[in-house]
């Protein structure tokens, strides 16, 4: 008689270390929303005291999405070289030691400097810290754990409001500089957080250190596991480059993934940028404008939280499908309604807001599912990247679209976008739901 297969690791409960290890990722996404958004409480202040020029305030709001543009890159590649762990530490050192050198910052150009390091910080953060929590967590809490992180991501760029201004209060003119500086709080206690996190045994076994992985293994799940409760990747071993992957035909999967993300960020970061402008243009003014943007923004993390519910639900192909939809049917309504009364207008960027958010979660998901573990990171990093250069573009393009071509036309080009999104995810998307990594990763 056939002996019973071994439970893969893929299949186990939650246990106290999957909570554990979720913390301690979801920690540096309140980190990241914390410090790409402090920068928005502190610049009045700050620009006013340093003297900066609108070409250095630009400079200093840029150089962040920068450093993500090229940390994506970097980390991406570091991470699949030297492993996960070691980048999973590295991420917040970098915050805190330029969070700490942002108090005695004293021009632009060190501002800048500083703000560029800690983007590339960001960007390793993404590839390392997701890529682990992606190879530990079991299949079935995959989805939403990782759809988690987007949600929290909101949640750090939500209390960057509110401890930034409570800050601000202070009656002191360099209140700012504690301001610049808050983030060390939250990098250093998630250092130690982390410490004690070991290594992905996935990524041990594709470089042939079986020994190591199998040792993990047993610490994670128990005596009673081994290398025989992983279902290994096939080219387990064997190094493999981003080159090998296109061309083993992982070309279509990077295109998919490069190109759904930046169609999901380009209209929400331009979009978020300047609501204060859009409502304008639109004729809200006062506090059903002042309301209308708090409301928005509630209802996009709620967006969010709906997602990451209903994605093991109803599937990943199905909710950004549906994402796409009806945010871009939103968007297409605003650009050919432009004068509508105020409550019309609310009304469809609450609908934008609400769906957008299936596929702001899918962010993170996607692209840790849908390769090998020898390139993962890899990747996560390509799309990260590429989405803030993209998000960067598109805020840039707003108030220049608004002035030459008027906020219907504005709505219509955010609205293509969305739907372009739509029918790359029609030919393109896959459906992992149900799947262990390795079915995931595999054409």
């Amino acid at each position: 008689m056939d002996r019973a297969k071994p439970v893969l690791i893929d299949d186990v409960e939650i246990n106290r270390f999957h909570q554990f290890l979720t913390a301690r990722t979801g920690g540096g996404w309140i980190m990241v929303g914390y410090i790409l958004s402090i920068i928005g409480v502190a610049t009045l202040s700050m620009s006013a005291k340093l003297g900066l020029s609108g070409l250095w305030q630009g400079m200093v709001a840029a150089m962040a999405l920068l450093g993500v543009f090229c940390g994506g890159f970097l980390g991406g590649w570091l991470t699949d070289k030297l492993g996960r762990q070691k980048l999973f530490y590295a991420s917040p050192a970098v915050i805190f030691l330029c969070s700490i050198a942002m108090y005695w910052v004293n021009g632009g150009m060190s501002l800048s400097l500083l703000r560029l390091i800690s983007g590339l910080a960001v960007g390793i953060e993404y590839t390392a810290a997701g890529s682990l929590l992606t190879e530990f967590i079991p299949q079935k809490s995959r989805g939403s754990r990782l759809s988690l992180l987007t949600v929290l991501w909101f949640l750090g760029a939500a209390l960057a409001y509110i401890v930034g201004n409570a800050l601000l209060n202070d009656a002191n003119g360099d209140a700012w500089r504690n301001v610049m500086a808050s983030p060390a709080v939250i990098a250093g206690l998630l250092f130690f957080f982390r410490l004690g996190t070991p290594e992905s045994p996935r990524w041990l076994l594709s470089k042939g250190r079986r020994q190591e992985a199998e040792k993990i293994i047993k610490q994670v799940y128990g005596a009673n596991f081994s290398l025989k409760n992983i279902a290994e990747d096939k080219s387990s071993g064997k190094a493999m480059t981003l080159g090998d992957a296109l061309r083993a035909g992982y070309g279509k999967r990077i295109f998919f993934v490069v190109m759904f993300w930046a169609c999901a960020v380009i209209p929400v970061f331009a979009v978020y940028a300047f609501v204060p402008k859009l409502f304008q243009a639109l004729h809200l003014t006062g506090n059903l404008a002042a309301w209308g943007s708090m409301g928005i923004t509630l209802i996009l993390v709620l967006g969010c939280i709906a997602a990451t519910w209903l994605i093991n639900y109803i599937g990943r192909r199905t909710l950004i499908i549906h994402s796409f939809l009806w945010s871009g049917i939103a968007l297409l309504a605003l650009g050919l309604l432009p004068d509508a009364a105020g409550w019309i207008v609310l009304s469809l960027f609450g609908v934008y807001a609400l769906f957008i958010g299936g596929a702001q979660v899918l962010e993170f998901v996607y692209p840790n599912e849908l390769f090998p573990t020898e390139i993962r990171a890899s990747a996560v990093g390509m799309g990260a990247s590429l989405a803030a250069l993209s998000s960067a573009v598109g805020t840039w393009l707003v108030p220049i679209s608004l002035q030459s071509f008027g906020i219907g036309t504005t709505m219509l080009a955010a609205a293509v976008i969305t739907l372009l999104g739509l029918l790359i995810s029609l030919v393109l998307a896959p459906e992992t739901k149900s799947m262990s990594l390795q079915e995931a990763a595999q054409l």
